[in-house]
């Protein structure tokens, strides 16, 4: 399966095939499936089914106008529509970054469905909102200045802008490689996920609870995730959990330490 189809939006997607047990992988912002390519082998080789897709807005054929085509519900749905035309009822789920941030919600929303649940470097949504006041909130100054209009879509490509994405982890060629695909619509259609939050926070169902078997990987070296929120996540999962901190790893975990996430995300649906 290289494409699959909501309504009238198309969304590319990687698939390795076979009759494993599914693992769903989600990207975050502002790459594409492709920040798996190092850790899917090792998933694949140990006999499970890969689905990466890119998302709503990374995907060309998925970029509908608007902010509000970009709340949680529509995000959420995406993913469940892939799993529906893979034809497979229930699924493991790993999201990085704002990918993360879906698989909480998918798995909150449809525990029926995630039969494992591993959750990279973003905390769960409750966690976050309880460590804004206790220094979240000056390392998210960026969600603030992503609402405004047109200013990021101009700043981001630019070698300050990938700069200051990279984070110290990844170079700005090495990110160029993830924005420069994405072109204008696409950096809008990625935006737009952050322009879309106040409205997803008003969404009924948001934020609920994890009720199946947890992984949250976090690393120390993230400037834009705190220890506040990584260590409150365990109050929000009622399932078994474990919480793996990665020593001296930035924000971008699937590209600096492929083989150590994989063990990880492999423990969990092992388990």
């Amino acid at each position: 399966m290289d494409t699959y189809r909501r309504g009238e939006l198309v969304f590319d997607v990687s698939d390795t095939g076979g009759d494993g047990d599914v693992v769903v992988l989600l990207h975050g912002f502002p790459q594409n499936r492709h920040e798996w390519d190092a850790v899917t082998p090792h998933l694949s080789s140990a006999g499970y089914r890969v689905l990466a897709p890119d998302q709503r807005g990374y995907s060309p054929g998925a970029r509908p106008a608007g902010r509000r085509s970009y709340v949680q519900s529509e995000l959420v749905a995406d993913v469940l529509a892939l799993t529906d035309a893979a034809g497979v009822d229930s699924f493991h789920l790993v999201g990085h970054d704002w990918g993360a941030l879906v698989a909480w919600a998918v798995t909150s929303r449809h525990p029926e469905r995630v039969r494992t649940l591993t959750a990279v470097s973003v905390p769960h949504p409750k966690a976050f909102a309880w460590a804004m006041p206790r220094g979240q909130a000056l390392k998210s100054w960026y969600m603030a200045a992503f609402q405004l209009p047109a200013l990021p879509e101009r700043f981001l490509p630019s070698t300050r802008g990938l700069a200051m994405l990279g984070s110290g982890g990844l170079t700005p060629e090495q990110m160029r490689a993830y924005v420069e695909p994405l072109g204008r619509d696409g950096l809008t259609g990625a935006l737009n996920w952050y322009r879309a939050l106040p409205w997803s926070q008003r969404e009924k169902g948001y934020a609920r609870r994890s009720t199946v078997p947890t992984t949250y990987v976090w690393s120390d070296g993230d400037v834009a995730l705190g220890r506040a929120g990584a260590e409150a996540t365990a109050r929000f999962v009622d399932a078994p959990y474990r919480f793996a901190v990665l020593a001296g790893l930035s924000h971008w975990i699937p590209d600096e330490a492929p083989d150590d996430l994989a063990e990880l995300i492999l423990d969990r649906v092992r388990g």
